[in-house]
């Protein structure tokens, strides 16, 4: 299983991190050692003084595919879900200063939390899917797929060129304004319009 990742997905959360809106996906990876799943808590790596959730909506890849055309893509997967892209901050402003790559502050040990999936024919209008995250009870983030910069199939198409797409690979599309930190004794849950897709505790 691959885990692609786009970051910088959304014109608000570009703002509150001062980026400027990309003209073309920015493409990143997390191994299968990111993997996060089942609730299981997320303990915060001794090597971050700052580790901030950023809550994604996912989709899961059902057939394998090279160069997929954007008018066909949505044929390559049949869920949406969500999940969480924890990042070391401190870690990954460093890097950027430094111009090196994300890799030790996205992609360390269970920074890819995978929630629950959702029959996408449950969800309607695709561009028009809500979701949210409370911690410890209250809503700290919230998104809309109508706020993308480039929608689900056109970053399917876009890393459809570069990368191979196999059964069960996950893609996470991006995360809206309000990133925040986590600390210990934090629990998040995460929902797609009322739905709870995954809950879980900060250790």
């Amino acid at each position: 299983m691959k885990i692609f990742a786009i970051g910088q997905n959304y014109t608000e959360h570009n703002k509150e991190l001062d980026n400027a809106n990309p003209t073309e996906p920015v493409v990143f990876m997390k191994p299968d050692t990111a993997v996060l799943r089942n609730n299981k808590p997320f303990y915060i790596p001794d090597f971050s003084d700052e580790v901030h959730y950023e809550t994604e909506l996912l989709v899961k890849i059902n057939r394998i595919g090279k160069n997929i055309a954007p008018k066909f893509a949505n044929r390559y997967y049949d869920e949406i879900g969500l999940g969480v892209d924890f990042t070391a901050r401190d870690i990954q402003r460093r890097l950027k200063k430094e111009g090196k790559p994300w890799e030790i502050c996205k992609a360390f040990d269970n920074s890819a939390v995978i929630g629950d999936f959702i029959p996408k024919s449950e969800l309607g209008n695709l561009q028009n899917i809500h979701f949210h995250l409370d911690m410890d009870g209250q809503t700290v983030q919230q998104g809309n797929s109508a706020d993308m910069i480039f929608e689900i199939d056109t970053l399917i198409a876009y890393v459809s060129r570069f990368f191979t797409l196999k059964i069960g690979d996950i893609l996470f599309t991006g995360t809206p304004a309000g990133v925040g930190r986590v600390s210990i004794g934090n629990r998040l849950e995460g929902y797609i319009f009322n739905k709870k897709m995954f809950d879980f505790y900060v250790k």
